[in-house]
């Protein structure tokens, strides 16, 4: 069966909308893929504030900013549509949403982007609210990507993301696992801003600083590492926990940087030595991907701490780098339209495996 579809991806680093159109097939429960298009449409400064203060509002103006977000999705999509020359090309929309609430253990998680008005302003039929019905059955409902990356990218042993969040999957493993490690671009980011700059282009200003190893020893005590998986984070795990203990050091920002950087690299390369003792892999391949992937510096520092293990890094093309999440919620569009799982509950810890996805029919009958 041949498939053509967009998938949308909004992180929590904020930097835009990624945007991929992609031809998935499926021959013998196989699948692969082709990009055909792809995209990222950075958020002005009054998006990005608004998706950035979404938790603070009050219930009637987070429907409000629901609807809106979902308009502007939809005209990001026909104007991606426009670009691209995609008319009557495509066949299903899956849109991630932009995640504000993320409280598994009480049985919510939210995620930011009316479906229907997506579907209403693009005229095609729309899969959306991917998590909701994982955590409904005591699933974490994160990470989301597992069951696109065994299925397209089943090679790999280890696949890791480093967005605002940064998380692993285990492809090998008897039943795959995945979790979320650790807050990564988000706060990176967040220290950058401070010296006027979007992100560090490189990882240059923190291979320029020195690591703090008593706000390290604090780093990676933080509760949560000791939490066994499934587990996953929330945005203010980096806000409102990492940044505060940075910013109580009184470091520079190049010290405060490398010291994260460090951190960062040090808790995956816990969360990959905690999983190859799990199930030991000789020769094993990790595919890293994301925004982090282009962070040359943390790129080093990890394939530094988890070589030792025996694993080989791979940093594919910059495209699969940007896009590998998007192409994912394409696939998970397409396994919801066709009736079948889009989430391991060996991954999330849910009551079993699910169908995840409200479905909007944006075309006339």
């Amino acid at each position: 069966m041949f498939y053509s579809a967009i998938g949308l991806m909004s992180g929590s680093s904020l930097d835009g909308l990624d945007l991929v159109f992609t031809e998935l097939e499926e021959i013998g429960g196989k699948w692969t893929y082709r990009i055909q298009a792809s995209a990222c449409y950075a958020y002005n400064k009054e998006w990005a504030e608004r998706l950035r203060n979404a938790v603070h509002l009050s219930a009637y103006e987070y429907l409000i900013l629901h609807s809106n977000y979902g308009k502007y999705v939809g005209e990001q999509v026909i104007r991606f549509i426009e670009e691209f020359g995609l008319q009557h090309r495509v066949q299903i929309i899956a849109s991630h949403g932009h995640t504000s609430f993320h409280a598994p253990s009480l049985g919510v998680t939210g995620q930011l982007g009316d479906g229907a008005t997506i579907a209403a302003v693009t005229g095609i039929n729309v899969v959306s609210d991917l998590r909701a019905m994982d955590v409904a059955l005591g699933g974490q409902g994160a990470p989301i990507v597992p069951m696109g990356e065994k299925l397209l990218w089943a090679e790999y042993d280890y696949l890791l993301n480093l967005g605002g969040i940064a998380n692993v999957s285990a492809n090998r493993m008897e039943a795959p696992v995945a979790f979320d490690i650790c807050s990564a671009n988000r706060v990176l980011n967040l220290l950058c801003h401070e010296l006027g700059m979007e992100y560090d282009a490189g990882g240059d200003t923190a291979s320029s600083g020195k690591v703090n190893t008593e706000l390290l020893t604090a780093l990676n005590n933080l509760e949560y590492y000791q939490l066994k998986y499934p587990k996953s984070l929330a945005n203010y795990f980096g806000t409102d926990l990492v940044l505060p203990l940075i910013k109580n050091a009184t470091l520079t920002i190049p010290d405060a940087l490398r010291t994260y950087t460090e951190h960062i690299a040090m808790q995956i390369g816990y969360a990959i030595n905690f999983l190859h003792r799990e199930k030991p892999i000789s020769n094993s391949k990790l595919l890293m991907t994301g925004g982090g992937a282009h962070n040359t510096f943390l790129v080093k520092r990890i394939d530094t701490l988890i070589s030792g293990y025996g694993v080989e890094v791979t940093v594919p093309n910059k495209q699969l780098i940007d896009f590998k999440e998007a192409i994912v919620m394409a696939l998970l569009g397409v396994l919801r339209w066709r009736e079948e799982n889009t989430v391991m509950n060996s991954v999330t810890g849910a009551a079993r495996s699910s169908i995840g996805g409200a479905v909007w029919i944006g075309q006339e009958a």
